[in-house]
């Protein structure tokens, strides 16, 4: 258990390192992965970040009150999942996007079929992990089902081909937009980080309630992180962010500083991040780390 007086920086970058050391593990495959393969995983995986997800799988928990280490293979597994998903997204015939974390994307510093390949490798290795290293086995196999389930057809990718469409459609009346758009990134963002705040918790064989609570934070603080995202594409440094910004509107994307306005945006971010933290109360003192990151959401520069 984290000493309450330490920081949240100091918190995150101490989970950071723990996170870096086991996704670096996580790629010591054997001679069969062929080292472009192996080479392009890990160009993406370990090109930093911030490791929101894999941090949300831990802090979970930890606030559940389980064992961190036994949450590791999770907290590995949905930042490959993770990983996967921006690989896929920066391809020309998604985003077409040049730069990610500071450096040229996957299939910029490859070649396209060799960026599609590293994002299937991750995704399948991700099920691998969890399967092989969580305990015991009926655990691994319904972490595996939250997570699957969170990624794919009715979560993360159901969110991603949404955002694709609205980029063609013209919704009729900013009312049925700002719901198109909060069930886009339901899916698209929130899905994966809800998944997250479970998989810790089913780890530490937390009770139904807690899950929900958890469940509902992370919901919560999706829809935050997305607004925020929104918003930097705006406001934000492309030096500190290490992607381009003003891409959104480039796009033609469906935003909500588009819909509702920057300050009005900003609002909303701050009304979801009180929301999260109102599922937090039950935890007390062991929830503050958890409120320090939602907060953390909206007032990030990168």
């Amino acid at each position: 258990m984290a000493s309450p007086t330490i920081s949240l920086n100091d918190r995150l970058a101490e989970l950071q390192t723990q996170v870096e050391g086991h996704l670096s593990a996580c790629l010591d495959l054997s001679l069969d992965c062929p080292p472009r393969l192996r080479e392009a995983m890990a160009y993406s995986l370990l090109s930093g970040g911030k490791r929101l997800r894999p941090i949300l799988v831990l802090l979970a928990c930890e606030v559940c009150e389980g064992d961190l280490q036994a949450a590791m293979p999770a907290a590995c597994a949905i930042e490959m999942v993770h990983t996967y998903s921006l690989i896929h997204d920066d391809l020309p015939s998604m985003d077409d996007d040049d730069l990610r974390r500071g450096r040229p994307t996957c299939h910029r510093q490859f070649d396209e079929a060799t960026a599609i390949l590293a994002g299937d490798a991750l995704l399948t290795l991700a099920f691998e992990v969890i399967a092989r290293r969580v305990q015991p086995p009926e655990l691994a196999a319904a972490c595996c089902a939250d997570l699957a389930a969170a990624a794919g057809a009715e979560g993360m990718v159901a969110g991603q081909i949404a955002d694709l469409q609205a980029e063609s459609a013209d919704p009729t009346g900013r009312e049925n937009a700002l719901a198109q758009l909060e069930a886009i990134h339901r899916r698209k963002t929130g899905r994966l980080l809800s998944a997250a705040l479970i998989l810790g918790a089913r780890i530490a064989a937390a009770p139904p309630e807690t899950q929900r609570r958890l469940h509902n934070y992370g919901d919560a603080v999706g829809l935050a992180f997305q607004i925020a995202d929104d918003l930097l594409d705006i406001r934000g440094n492309a030096a500190k962010m290490g992607k381009n910004v003003g891409k959104d509107a480039d796009h033609g994307k469906l935003t909500y500083p588009a819909l509702l306005g920057e300050e009005a945006s900003l609002q909303r971010a701050k009304s979801l991040v009180n929301t999260a933290c109102h599922e937090l109360q039950p935890f007390g003192a062991r929830g503050r780390t958890l409120e320090a990151l939602a907060r953390y959401v909206i007032e990030r520069d990168r």
